[in-house]
């Protein structure tokens, strides 16, 4: 089977799951495969289809049909001015509130831009005229295209018909194909490289809470033993994931920034858990419950995805109207909140295990970093998690930093952590987390620490130029120097040592302390945690702790870390 053919029969197999009845067709040869599988859905009497000849008539008859019949229609083009002649309904759709889903052929991205016949710039053709835009991307032969694809489809559907919050409308999904555009003829082609089926009794491949046009709804979901919560980066409420978790007697894999690292449920050292083929594998869970934006590490998203059918069941919390995060694409569910019926029995062993495994692989990379003799960056992230005070505000870099603190921070009540993870940029980090330093006093909070890497510092250098007028927040800089792009020295570039250090590695070669004292910053290189301690102290005001270390004897260190706590898994289990 071809790449174009597969998608447009998984595309319209989701649409109709989702609850499509009627699709409005103008002919024309780049929706080919669009219009070949819908045409075979119609002679199977699954979906009504009409043909109009003219684009303009066509989107204006499924205006009409969706108007009247208060449901998603489809209408589909191909590609060029084809798709302009649509923009008129679209703007009509727009304003009354009608749902429509746009669909446009368009050619590939290597035509465009060449004169190709047929081409124009199709990308958010009808501006703010419609409530959500796609870029499907072409179809490729690669596992993981049918989640993508249904999933797809059912965003698309929710943000039409108003099941993902807000107000009805339209929709447009630009769809890039390439040839063939037509079936494989018999006997020939390649197997497509996964199944391509839906969720079991034709049940859309995620389903939305609430009523159209209103916030998602409350589900309620019969109790299991195997569950987990699941919290990411946001500004959420953590305290309804976490009652829901106790109640439940579910395991909470928190990231440093969820706002849930703490509680009796969360599991410490949880991504070295996830990491373990032969843990996760007897550890599937049921449920996930899953909040805010996953996505730290390779081991939470293999996670989400499940096995070869992903979870039972993925439950999203939506962070607003139109959005939840669901970069695994395996959500069953999207809705406002979570209530389980009946709740945790007693020993409660899923949970305990969890925990248990936690306890494992957490000491087993404590007993490293507990004998050595200079400051490594995991055991900084560690000890400074645990030694703040009560009321801290802990801003983390988005790169390394986060990641150290996702594996070696204990969970803990006190201590707010904040980190820019919406983009995982290195932009601004020091002007943010001073700026974060001064909410948070102004609110009554403790001091504030920030935990960067050398780049980020450097990338921010302006931020420490303060006029003589501004506040200076109670806010201790930690900036580990290792000479360049930590993290890079743990993925796969670092094993190609021609590029490596000059395109990735970039060493820069500077210390941090000519900058801040330049911007009239105090600064002291610290050379072990005790001296840390005496620099972080609460009541210093704006100043910069430097901490030297190396990047190849860094990513040595995580490697060990890592075999380590992995080893006391497939010990201790």
């Amino acid at each position: 089977m071809n790449p174009a053919t597969a998608f447009a029969a998984v595309l319209t197999d989701e649409l109709l799951r989702c609850g499509l009845a009627d699709v409005v067709l103008a002919p024309g040869s780049r929706s080919a495969p669009l219009a070949m599988a819908l045409w075979d859905r119609a002679a199977a009497g699954d979906v009504r289809l009409h043909v109009r000849i003219d684009e303009r008539s066509a989107s204006f008859l499924a205006l009409g049909l969706a108007k009247a019949g208060r449901r998603p229609v489809a209408v589909l083009c191909t590609s060029g001015t084809a798709a302009a002649n649509f923009h008129p309904a679209v703007i009509e759709a727009g304003e009354s509130a009608v749902p429509l889903l746009v669909l446009t052929a368009d050619r590939p991205p290597e035509l465009r831009g060449t004169g190709a016949n047929q081409t124009i710039d199709q990308l958010k053709l009808y501006g703010s005229a419609v409530r959500w835009f796609c870029e499907a991307g072409t179809p490729e032969a690669r596992t993981g295209m049918n989640a993508y694809w249904r999933s797809l489809a059912c965003q698309a559907w929710a943000h039409a018909s108003g099941a993902a919050g807000g107000l009805p409308g339209p929709v447009h999904v630009n769809l890039p194909l390439r040839e063939p555009l037509v079936p494989d003829p018999p006997g020939q082609g390649s197997p497509w490289p996964e199944p391509l089926g839906g969720r079991p009794g034709g049940a859309p491949w995620t389903s939305f809470g609430g009523r159209p046009g209103q916030d998602h709804g409350t589900l309620e979901l019969s109790w299991t033993e195997r569950g987990v919560v699941v919290c990411g980066d946001g500004d959420y409420d953590a305290e309804a994931l976490l009652r829901l978790a106790e109640e439940a007697g579910w395991p909470v894999l928190a990231e440093p920034s969820s706002g849930a690292r703490r509680g009796p449920n969360a599991v410490r050292s949880y991504a070295y858990l996830l990491a373990s083929a032969g843990f996760t594998a007897a550890h599937r869970p049921d449920v996930i419950v899953s909040a805010g934006r996953p996505g730290l590490s390779r081991g939470q998203l293999a996670f989400l995805r499940g096995g070869p059918d992903g979870p039972a069941r993925h439950v999203i919390i939506a962070q607003g109207p139109g959005r939840w995060s669901d970069p695994a694409r395996s959500a069953t569910d999207v809705a406002g909140a979570v209530r389980v019926r009946g709740g945790a029995r007693s020993g409660n062993q899923w949970l305990e295990a969890w925990q248990r495994a936690g306890r494992l692989a957490g000491s087993a990379a404590d007993e490293i970093l507990d004998k050595l003799t200079e400051p490594s960056e995991p055991a900084v992230a560690r000890d400074l998690a645990a030694a703040l005070p009560d009321g801290a505000l802990l801003w983390a870099a988005s790169s390394q930093p986060v990641r150290d603190l996702d594996l070696h921070m204990a969970p803990r009540d006190g201590l707010r952590v904040l980190a820019s993870r919406g983009a995982s940029g290195i932009d601004g980090l020091v002007s943010s987390a001073i700026g974060a330093a001064l909410a948070h006093a102004d609110a009554g909070g403790g001091p504030a620490f920030a935990l960067l890497g050398d780049l980020a510092f450097l990338h921010d250098l302006p931020g420490l130029v303060l006029g003589p007028a501004e506040r200076r927040p109670d806010l201790c800089l930690i900036v580990i120097n290792n000479d360049g792009g930590g993290i890079f020295s743990g993925l796969e570039q670092a094993a190609f040592d021609g590029p490596f250090e000059r395109v990735f590695g970039t060493p820069h070669g500077r210390l941090i302390e000519p900058y801040a004292r330049a911007a009239g910053i105090a600064c002291q290189r610290v050379e072990s945690m005790t001296e840390l301690a005496v620099t972080g102290r609460p009541g210093g005001g704006l100043r910069v702790a430097e901490v030297a270390t190396g990047r190849a004897a860094q990513a040595e260190l995580r490697a060990r870390l890592r075999a380590a706590a992995l080893d006391a898994l497939a010990t201790g289990f």
